[in-house]
């Protein structure tokens, strides 16, 4: 859900209020709330709020959708520069529904046996498994993301496994504290960890359960990756009122 806050009207809502406008429910119910708001550096500026009313990190998706809504509203062309959590991201509409984001470089990827941690403007565990349909994604998920090394911060735990056309994932998301359809910087994530031995550019196919996305970079090294781009749909759900109660 988002909310163009270039007024300010919105700025106040508290922790309860943004949980309840995201309970599904009570309310309009989602897995978060952005605000866009104005930015002296920036086109416009993103500000998210995971489902439990308490700020996030990067929401790639999000960034995407928010890109979607300020076209539609005639803030931007085809092209835009907008701040997040983690600074500016550029971002390009191919079409009115398909945006591209440019996400940061990423710097450092620990790899272990059968793990991998990074970060991708969020934390994110990624765990190959043969059996994705199976996995209960939720108690394993929040297992990991509830584990001794994890707790205090907290993780994002995405499973992968290769198909035939595409790279396929499912993802339980801290915050949310549940599985939800799609990951943007968890997408992104399993992407790196997926790429080859070459150091080249790579264009990876990712199936989510909330539908078909690609991820774009340029691979220097096991460590280094630049020119991260995250592209897929972004469509006009809804928009409507609602009543929010006091604080």
């Amino acid at each position: 859900m988002i909310l163009d806050n270039r007024e300010g009207q919105f700025s106040s809502l508290s922790i309860l209020q943004r949980r309840f406008i995201c309970h599904r429910h009570f309310c309009i119910g989602g897995d978060g709330l952005m605000l866009l708001q104005n930015h002296p550096e920036a086109d416009f500026e993103m500000k998210y709020y995971n489902s439990n009313g308490k700020e996030g990190s990067l929401c790639g998706n999000g960034g995407r959708c928010i890109v979607a809504f300020a076209k539609k509203m005639g803030l931007i062309g085809t092209e835009t520069r907008f701040m997040a959590v983690d600074g500016i991201h550029e971002a390009k509409l191919v079409t009115d529904s398909w945006v591209e984001l440019r996400m940061n470089d990423v710097t450092q990827v620990e790899r272990q046996y059968d793990f991998a941690v990074l970060d991708t403007g969020s934390p994110h565990y990624v765990k190959y498994t043969d059996e994705l349909d199976e996995m209960d994604v939720v108690q394993v998920g929040r297992s990991i993301r509830n584990s001794e090394r994890f707790r205090k911060k907290g993780i994002n735990v995405n499973f992968v496994q290769y198909g035939d056309d595409a790279l396929h994932i499912r993802t339980y998301e801290r915050g949310v504290e549940d599985e939800t359809l799609a990951c943007g910087t968890g997408i992104t994530a399993a992407a790196i960890v997926a790429a080859g031995n070459q150091n080249k550019a790579y264009q990876i196919p990712i199936k989510a359960n909330g539908g078909q996305l690609e991820v774009r970079f340029d691979k220097k090294d096991d460590q280094h990756f630049e020119n991260i781009w995250l592209c897929g749909p972004a469509v006009h759900a809804f928009e409507g009122t609602v009543r929010i109660p006091e604080k």
